[in-house]
């Protein structure tokens, strides 16, 4: 009975820890997890959300004056008994109106600024999902590096255990079984620093997503390689110049900064304040009165507003040059190093991976048979090693290549 309960409560721990290990996110997986708990992208949709706000407050009319009035108080009359009976009561009221459209100009003005701080989030995002996307290539190369480092390692213990046989039979000697049991540090070190580029991957990756799952549950899943197939690069500049947040924003900001020089002529116009008023004044027993007030734009006329929102129209359009030169440098700085990681990758997939592993086995086989010196035998293995760095470094350079043409583009044009 005892015995039973015992691989009940084991059974019942097996499941709980598979449970509660987190299965592998996918690319897609991380990304709608980053955008909904990134905090920089939260406080970036609160800021779009204020600036909704203010499109209320620019389109709000002026709040019409009211003013009660008693004159003629007399406490020293000579009758106590009627201190009101010479008061003349005054009730007005007055409202300014605003000529030249000046409200819909504010509005307008303010739905371009609340336009241009939603292109600013999308900008904002871009730029993060380039890091987060970096962070994700990060860890599908370390977790081919640590693999890579792991099977190196398997296969130079192989090596030494039949190289231990070849000692005990008197094959080779001492010194040469030490020599190849010191080479094995290069490995294990290999094998170390690979875990340690994995758990800084993990780490930078949660920090984005915001996420506080530990490093050992916490895995993503993706394909690891290059395509060679390649959108021409007048594609991808149309792209970039459809899809761009930052170059939108700077075509946003030369139409706030028309409405905003139309809003300064129209503030340079006078408004008039429209005023009635009711009153009692002996014998009159009720009269009412109108007024029109005109302020005299003889001095300020807005002239520097005027001025300064028409140069800001300038300085805009340059900036909407200089935005979109650098997308077409972006982009194409991004499509040459794609093409680069290529022209690179091709000879290490289709000839030296194969080649080094050749190498390698023929020269392992011929040392333990006494036809290769122990030089010969450890550099064909140091040969190998490099030769799948290298290739795993070049992929990883094309992944973060192709992240970076999708951050140039604006959008995802590379898986």
């Amino acid at each position: 009975m005892p015995r039973l309960i015992g691989r009940a409560l084991a059974g019942f721990l097996l499941v709980v820890s598979v449970g509660s290990a987190q299965t592998a996110l996918t690319w897609e997986q991380v990304r709608e997890r980053f955008r909904v708990n990134n905090p920089n992208l939260t406080a970036g949709r609160a800021g779009v959300e204020q600036s909704k706000a203010q499109e209320i407050t620019a389109y709000l009319r002026p709040n019409p004056d009211v003013t009660a009035t008693l004159d003629q108080l007399n406490p020293f009359t000579p009758n106590p008994y009627q201190p009101l009976a010479n008061t003349l009561p005054l009730v007005s009221g007055s409202y300014l109106h605003e000529r030249e459209h000046k409200r819909e100009l504010r509005r307008d003005s303010a739905q371009g600024a609340t336009a241009i701080a939603a292109s600013t989030l999308e900008d904002q995002e871009r730029t993060l999902l380039f890091n987060l996307r970096s962070a994700f290539v990060g860890i599908l190369h370390a977790k081919e590096i640590l693999k890579v480092a792991q099977d190196n390692l398997a296969y130079y213990d192989r090596v030494l255990a039949v190289n231990r046989t070849r000692r005990q039979a008197g094959d080779i000697s001492e010194v040469d079984l030490g020599r190849l049991e010191l080479q094995r540090v290069q490995y294990e070190s290999d094998v170390q620093t690979a875990d340690v580029s994995l758990r800084t991957a993990k780490i930078q990756l949660l920090g984005l997503l915001n996420d506080r799952t530990p490093i050992e549950q916490f895995d993503v899943n993706g394909k690891f390689e290059f395509s060679e197939q390649v959108t021409p690069l007048e594609e991808f500049r149309a792209a970039a110049l459809d899809a761009r947040p930052d170059l939108k924003a700077a075509l946003q900001a030369v139409t706030k900064s028309k409405t905003d020089h139309q809003l300064a002529i129209a503030n340079g116009s006078a408004d008039p304040t429209f005023s009635v008023d009711f009153g009692r004044n002996p014998p009159i027993p009720v009269y009412f009165g109108a007024s029109v007030t005109i302020p005299l734009r003889v001095f300020d006329r807005n002239q520097g507003e005027k001025l300064r929102t028409q140069l800001d129209i300038g300085r805009n359009q340059a900036l909407v040059d200089a935005d979109r030169a650098q997308v077409f440098s972006d982009v194409d700085s991004a499509y040459a190093t794609i093409a680069g990681s290529i022209a690179l990758l091709r000879p290490y997939r289709d000839k030296y991976l194969q080649q080094a592993a050749q190498v390698r086995d023929t020269i392992s086989f011929a040392y333990q048979n006494g036809g290769a010196s122990l030089l010969d035998f450890l550099s064909a293995q140091n040969d190998y090693r490099n030769i799948q760095l290298s290739y795993l470094n070049l992929v990883g350079s094309y992944l973060t290549a192709a992240g970076q043409m999708n951050l140039a583009v604006g959008k995802e044009v590379l898986p």
